[in-house]
C-alpha cells in the first residue's frame, strides 16, 4: 500500500480517485457528443478573402462603352487607396466589374467602406447605367446542382429553371442560388435591302427609329450579310411584339409603316453554341452554394425536401432533378467520425 502511494503526478492521482477520472470520462464523452453535433459542416474550411469587388451594370453597351464610360472612371478614382495591392477590371457586354486585392496588414472593411465613399462620388457614370454595386467577395462552395429538363422549349425550361432559383433561394438558410447553362435572350431584326428600297428607307434611319424607341439601350449592333441587316438588342427591355410596333414612317393618308411590316423578329436567344444535356434531353441547371458559416448538410437538405414535395405540381414535361449533392461526402465523413467516437468510447 506505501508503495502505491508513493507514486506522483497526474496519472497516479487519477488512479488513487476513481471517482474524478470517471466523472472526467464522461464529461468528455458528453462534450464530444455535443461537439460533433455542433461542428460547423461543411465541405471545406471557411477562409477569409481580401478581396473587393465593383459591379456596374450598363445595360446593352459593348465591352469598349462599358470600360471607357465605367472602368476607367472607377480605376481613376480608386487608384490612390491605401491597402490595395492590385487592381483588375473586366469589360464583358452590359457589365463593368473590378477586383480589388487588398493588401494582408489592411483591414479589409476600412477599405471597403472608403471604395464605396469614392465609386458613389463618381459624378460622370454614363446616364445608361445602375447602382454600382460595392461588396466584399466571401467563400463560396458549390453544394448541389438541380438539373430542370424535359420535352420542352428553351424558353420554357429557362422560365422554370429562373422560377425554381427564386423558390429555392426563399428556403432557411440559402441565399445564394444561381441559374447557369442557359443562353441569354436576343431580339433579333432582319430586312432585306430591296424591302428598304422598296419604301424608300435605309438601314440608318430603321436604326435610329429603334433607338430611339428603346432609350434605356445604348443602341445596337448591325450584321450586313449578302444585303441583310441584323439588328440585336440585348435584353428584355422589350419583346419582339412590341418592336415590330414601332413606327419607321407615316404616309400622307395616316396610315403608317412598322417595323414588323418590313422585318422579320425573332424573339429569341443569343447565338451561342454552348448547351447542356441531362438524361439525354435538354436541361438548364441551378447551382446552389453555401456562403460563408451555412450548413452544406442543412442546404442539401432543404432543396432535397422541396423537390419532392413540389415535384408534382411540376408540368407533365418538365422534371428537375438534384445531382452534384457535395453534401453526400460530409455526411459521409461525418458518420465515420461518430463511428469512430463510439468505438472509442466503448473501448475506453
Amino acid at each position: 500500500m506505501q508503495a502505491y502511494n508513493t507514486h506522483k503526478g497526474l496519472i497516479a492521482w487519477f488512479a488513487r480517485n476513481s471517482v474524478a477520472a470517471n466523472l472526467l470520462m464522461w464529461i468528455l464523452l458528453i462534450g464530444g457528443v455535443f461537439g460533433a453535433f455542433g461542428i460547423q459542416k461543411q465541405v471545406f474550411p471557411n477562409f477569409e478573402v481580401n478581396i473587393i469587388s465593383v459591379r456596374v451594370p450598363y445595360l446593352g453597351a459593348a465591352p469598349q462603352e462599358v470600360e471607357e464610360g465605367v472602368l476607367l472612371k472607377v480605376e481613376d478614382a480608386i487608384k490612390d487607396l491605401d491597402g490595395i495591392k492590385q487592381i483588375t477590371s473586366t469589360a464583358t457586354e452590359g457589365m463593368g466589374s473590378v477586383t480589388i486585392e487588398v493588401e494582408e496588414d489592411y483591414d479589409v472593411q476600412v477599405v471597403l467602406d472608403e471604395v464605396k465613399s469614392q465609386v458613389d462620388a463618381i459624378p460622370s457614370f454614363p446616364g445608361n447605367t445602375e447602382k454600382p454595386i460595392v461588396y466584399r467577395t466571401k467563400f463560396q462552395q458549390d453544394v448541389l446542382w438541380i438539373a430542370v429538363y424535359g420535352d420542352a422549349s428553351e424558353r420554357e425550361l429557362k422560365e422554370f429553371a429562373k422560377n425554381l432559383r427564386d423558390d429555392v433561394a426563399n428556403l432557411p438558410g440559402i441565399s445564394n442560388v444561381q441559374v447557369v447553362g442557359d443562353r441569354d435572350y436576343e431580339i433579333s431584326i432582319e430586312m432585306s435591302e430591296y424591302t428598304l428600297q422598296k419604301y424608300d428607307l435605309t438601314f440608318s434611319e430603321v436604326v435610329n427609329a429603334v433607338r430611339q424607341s428603346s432609350v434605356d439601350l445604348p443602341g445596337g449592333t448591325i450584321k450586313s450579310d449578302n444585303g441583310n441587316i441584323l439588328l440585336r438588342t440585348k435584353g428584355q427591355a422589350y419583346t419582339g411584339w412590341e418592336f415590330a410596333q414601332i413606327v419607321l414612317l407615316t404616309r400622307a393618308d395616316g396610315s403608317r409603316l412598322t417595323l414588323g411590316d418590313i422585318a422579320t423578329i425573332d424573339d429569341g436567344f443569343v447565338e451561342d453554341p454552348q448547351y447542356a444535356m441531362f438524361d439525354n434531353q435538354p436541361a438548364v441547371n441551378v447551382r446552389v452554394k453555401a456562403v460563408g458559416d451555412q450548413n452544406a448538410l442543412e442546404i442539401s437538405k432543404e432543396v432535397n425536401q422541396y423537390l419532392e414535395k413540389n415535384k408534382k405540381d411540376f408540368p407533365a414535361h418538365i422534371r428537375a432533378d438534384a445531382w452534384g449533392d457535395s453534401s453526400f461526402y460530409l455526411a459521409d465523413r461525418l458518420n465515420m467520425m461518430l463511428e469512430n467516437m463510439f468505438w472509442g468510447g466503448v473501448l475506453v
